[in-house]
């Protein structure tokens, strides 16, 4: 697997749309590597900001599990 190659799968492996990945791959292979690494910082930060989306609703989960099991606790000892 060549170098181009290799880009691609590893941004396609980081979640990035073949559109993605093939626009960024091309910023590399024509050497435009500044350009590709703004287009990688900005992809990490939208993969960032889903990540802190999905740990704010496993937050709001485990919040609900914590009361649920707490009722059930108190409902036991009654």
């Amino acid at each position: 697997m060549g170098q181009e190659n290799a880009i691609k799968c590893n941004l396609m492996d980081a979640g990035c749309s073949d559109e993605s990945a093939s626009f960024v791959n091309g910023l590399v292979q024509t050497g435009r590597l500044t350009d590709a690494l703004h287009e990688m910082k900005v992809i990490r930060c939208d993969l960032m900001d889903a990540l802190h989306q999905s740990q704010r609703k496993v937050d709001c989960l485990d919040y609900l599990i914590r009361q649920t099991e707490k009722e059930i606790r108190s409902t036991k000892d009654k």
